[in-house]
């Protein structure tokens, strides 16, 4: 298992909208990520900041890297385009995060 952090940001004010697009994922989407090898997900807000902070957990042979050619991702980045800033082709604006420490129950 491999882990990846990063960080977007949202539009001021769009914090209920985000919640309720990723509240309502579309579950060809949702499935397109499991079989990509996702198996764990989590997106955390800094409300103050309007910073996105997301946490993705993948298996070690996965296919994730194909995601953004679909339309399937396309379409998803056009529909978020509006409420976070994005690069031209619709993608998020996001930023890796350095792993700096990790606590782990052996």
């Amino acid at each position: 298992m491999q882990t990846r952090a990063f960080r977007m940001n949202l539009n001021p004010g769009q914090a209920a909208e985000y919640r309720r697009r990723h509240d309502q994922i579309w579950p060809e989407l949702a499935q397109a990520l499991l079989d990509a090898g996702v198996v764990d997900y989590r997106i955390f807000l800094d409300e103050p900041a309007n910073a996105l902070f997301a946490v993705l957990t993948h298996e070690d042979l996965h296919g994730l890297d194909a995601l953004p050619g679909t339309d399937l991702m396309q379409r998803w980045w056009t529909y978020m385009q509006d409420i976070m800033p994005s690069h031209p082709d619709a993608s998020p604006i996001s930023v890796d995060l350095l792993p700096m420490f990790q606590l782990t129950r052996t």
